[in-house]
């Protein structure tokens, strides 16, 4: 009976095999290998789904801590406040010298680099032409006035009309403008030095031919000079004439001090600052004109300013801001900042003394974030 059972078994496990091994032939290589990765895959995704499940029901200890920063308590200090600007030192008059009329120059006497004083003769071009027409014209004066004198005579006697009299009166007041003129026209072929300066470079030679176009040199007033320089639209309520500032050069060593004398009489469109002009009256032989110049321009003493750390301002595109700490949480505050100095800057609005200002980890903060202070700093 057990034999019997034996080989029953036996019979019904080759059937088995041979059913398998026949299922085997008909399904490609292919099907095989993609149903043993989708096993696998779905074996994968089950462990690492609990894990996951499990982390999201769980309450994780560091989401709902606050944020560990530094802070800055804002209070009123003494605030020596100057900026830096760069300036232009320039003569201050200075010209270059054309001729009024055209002409052939007949007399140069121009010494590049000499200093002349005003009213010195420079140059002339030729006028023989004028000259003798201004020595006819006097001539004819002297017989006009002798002729008047006559008949001044002769109507006090009756002799001749007030009419003849009248026209022989305006003859000679004719011959005199003429004479006017043509002076005038000779003080133009001679050119004398404008004010007192320093000569430069000589553009022509005697015996050229020149036009009311044709510069001939440039005179510099260079025993004072002006020093121009400009300051931002927001410090321009400082700008007082009759005030002194200093600035250095880079071939000087130490400071030099100017007066303000004058200033822009509106605000630059192009980069928003005002135009000043200072006057140099102590010049040295080291200070050129044209040269550049440190303008260092002093705004006072500001008892009450507010001053924060630096790196608690956040630049925007439109603006800036600060982060307040109000309660354990952010307020983010647009400012308006000043001066600057090598540590701090200045707010001119959007805080108050006694405000806690965040001064590390502003990239971190967000509106909803929780706050936790580390330490304060006054």
């Amino acid at each position: 009976m057990v034999g019997m059972n034996r080989i029953k078994f036996s019979t019904q496990r080759k059937n088995t095999f041979y059913l398998f091994e026949k299922i085997l032939s008909n399904v490609s290589a292919s099907t095989i290998i993609f149903f043993l990765f989708s096993v696998i895959l779905t074996a994968c995704s089950s462990e690492t789904k609990e894990p996951k499940i499990a982390q999201k029901k769980g309450n994780h200890p560091q989401m709902n801590a606050p944020l560990q920063v530094e802070a800055f308590i804002v209070s009123p200090t003494v605030l020596n406040s100057s900026i830096d600007v760069a300036g232009t030192l320039l003569p201050f008059e200075e010209t270059q010298i054309f001729p009024e009329v055209a002409g052939k120059v007949t007399y140069l006497e121009i010494k590049e680099g000499a200093y002349v004083r005003k009213g010195t003769l420079l140059a002339k071009l030729f006028n023989g032409d004028l000259q003798a027409q201004l020595q006819k014209l006097k001539v004819q004066s002297q017989i006009a006035e002798k002729t008047q004198q006559r008949q001044d005579q002769l109507l006090k006697i009756g002799g001749i009309s007030q009419q003849d009299y009248d026209l022989s009166l305006l003859n000679v007041s004719s011959i005199k403008a003429d004479i006017q003129v043509l002076e005038a026209s000779i003080n133009k072929t001679i050119i004398r030095a404008p004010f007192d300066g320093k000569i430069g470079f000589k553009n022509i030679s005697i015996g050229a031919y020149v036009t009311p176009q044709t510069p001939i040199t440039t005179i510099r007033q260079v025993n004072r000079l002006k020093l121009e320089f400009s300051v931002p639209e927001k410090y321009s309520p400082k700008v007082k004439v009759g005030n002194s500032i200093y600035f250095t050069t880079e071939t000087t060593s130490g400071k030099h001090v100017a007066k303000i004398i004058a200033t822009e009489s509106g605000i630059t469109e192009d980069n928003r600052s005002l135009k000043v002009h200072a006057i140099v009256e102590n010049v040295t032989k080291d200070i050129f004109s044209g040269g550049f110049a440190s303008v260092n321009f002093d705004m006072g003493n500001n008892n009450q300013a507010l001053m924060v750390p630096t790196q608690a301002i956040i630049p925007r595109s439109r603006d800036k801001q600060i982060i307040i700490y109000r309660g354990g949480h952010p307020d983010f505050t647009v400012v308006t900042t000043g001066v600057r100095d090598s540590a701090n800057v200045e707010i001119l609005k959007g805080v108050a003394a006694g405000d806690t200002v965040v001064t590390t980890g502003l990239l971190s903060i967000k509106p909803d974030s929780k706050l936790s202070i580390s330490s304060i700093k006054k």
